[in-house]
């Protein structure tokens, strides 16, 4: 009879041994040896480039901490340059555009026209007023002649008038006073009895006569002062006259500014270059209706840019006006330029917000500020544009 655990025991295979001959067994050894000296091979490598990197890292470290000692360096610049905008002074339709985005031009060049047509015509009449004043002026002056040539004979002829009564009243004074003693003596005569009555009346008529010629002489002396005053009096014409010329002459002037005015206004419609240099950009177009201060164009002078660079508050007080400074723009990253330190700013830029911040709530967080600098560029061939970003670094050695 079979047990359980007889039956239950699985036969046990034979173990086989393989037969490893010696050229196997060298080849294994070989094998082994060679993927350990591959091993030291790859670490000593990477020790090496360990090594390399640790050196270029040192040597990186060096160099940038001479350059920091030695330059301030900054990307918080720009190109910069005169931009002009060009605008209208007075209102109308543009009539004319002589130049288009990108054209070069010199100074005094006619860049776009202003209908004229009304301020022509405004110039028009104010110089038929001119010459109508003109005339007026004319007849005024050739009326006070003639009145002063009038007054001045009239005057002549009263004074002559009042001379000659002056006379008369001499001459009858003499024969007055002679008729008045011819009387006294037939007076005195008829009362002793030596002349007739009849003399003594003749007598007595000869004297009443001389006196009332006298008296009438007199009373034409004061008629003729009296002519002679109010011819002196006309002469205020001339002064009259002389007022309203005057007044001519004001108004004259007056129409001769409003004339040179609308002249100007018509001067003001044809836009012209202040500058030499080229049109950056153009704001309007023929047919459109401009009013004064409206920006028409902008335009710069290519020859005239610098780099504006915002210099740290901390790294101002290394900078000095004259140092050299090299330039990368990042336009011509193959290009270097050079420039001097030419102005240091005396504000920060925060100072020129449109809107301040004066921390009214207390909470308050240190911010490094900036200063505006500027840096001229020796040679740029007119190759750099105002906007450009820039690189700098200022040598403050």
């Amino acid at each position: 009879m079979t047990t359980r655990a007889e039956t239950d025991e699985a036969p046990r295979p034979t173990p086989i041994r393989e037969n490893v001959s010696g050229d196997d067994a060298d080849k294994g050894a070989s094998g082994k040896s060679k993927r350990a000296a591959g091993g030291r091979g790859k670490r000593r490598f990477g020790l090496y480039i360990s090594i390399l990197v640790v050196i270029a890292a040192v040597a990186f470290g060096i160099r940038e901490t001479q350059f920091r000692m030695s330059h301030v360096y900054e990307q918080d610049a720009r190109i910069a340059g005169d931009l002009v905008t060009i605008s209208s002074r007075v209102a109308g339709w543009v009539t004319e555009m002589s130049v288009r985005e990108g054209d070069t031009v010199e100074r005094a060049a006619v860049l776009l026209t202003i209908d004229p047509r009304n301020s022509q015509l405004t110039v028009a009449r104010l110089e038929a007023q001119l010459d109508g004043l003109a005339a007026e002026r004319k007849r005024l002056q050739a009326e006070r002649e003639l009145a002063d040539s009038q007054i001045v004979s009239r005057i002549n002829t009263r004074r002559s008038e009042v001379a000659a009564a002056r006379a008369a009243i001499a001459s009858l004074a003499a024969q007055r006073q002679y008729a008045k003693g011819e009387f006294e003596r037939a007076k005195s005569l008829y009362a002793q009895k030596v002349v007739s009555k009849s003399k003594l009346d003749q007598d007595r008529t000869t004297m009443d006569r001389m006196e009332g010629d006298y008296r009438k002489a007199q009373a034409e002396l004061v008629a003729s002062e009296a002519k002679l005053d109010e011819a002196k009096a006309e002469s205020a014409r001339l002064g009259v006259l002389d007022t309203e010329i005057e007044v001519l002459s004001h108004k004259r002037a007056e129409y001769v500014a409003q004339v040179e005015i609308q002249k100007l206004d018509v001067a003001d419609r044809t836009i012209k270059s202040p500058i030499g240099g080229v049109i950056d950009r153009t704001f309007v177009e023929v047919g459109e209706y401009v009013s004064p201060g409206q920006r028409l164009a902008l335009i710069h002078n290519p020859d005239t840019v610098w780099v504006e660079a915002n210099i740290k508050e901390t790294e101002i007080r290394r900078l000095a006006v004259g140092q050299r400074v090299d330039l990368s723009i990042d336009a011509y990253p193959d290009k270097t330029f050079t420039g001097r330190l030419e102005r240091i700013g005396t504000a920060a830029t925060s100072e020129f917000a449109l809107l301040p911040s004066p921390n009214p709530s207390g909470n308050f967080t240190k911010t490094t500020q900036k200063l505006r600098t500027r840096i001229s560029v020796d040679e740029h061939n007119g190759l750099l544009r105002p906007g450009m970003m820039v690189e700098v670094s200022i040598n403050v050695r």
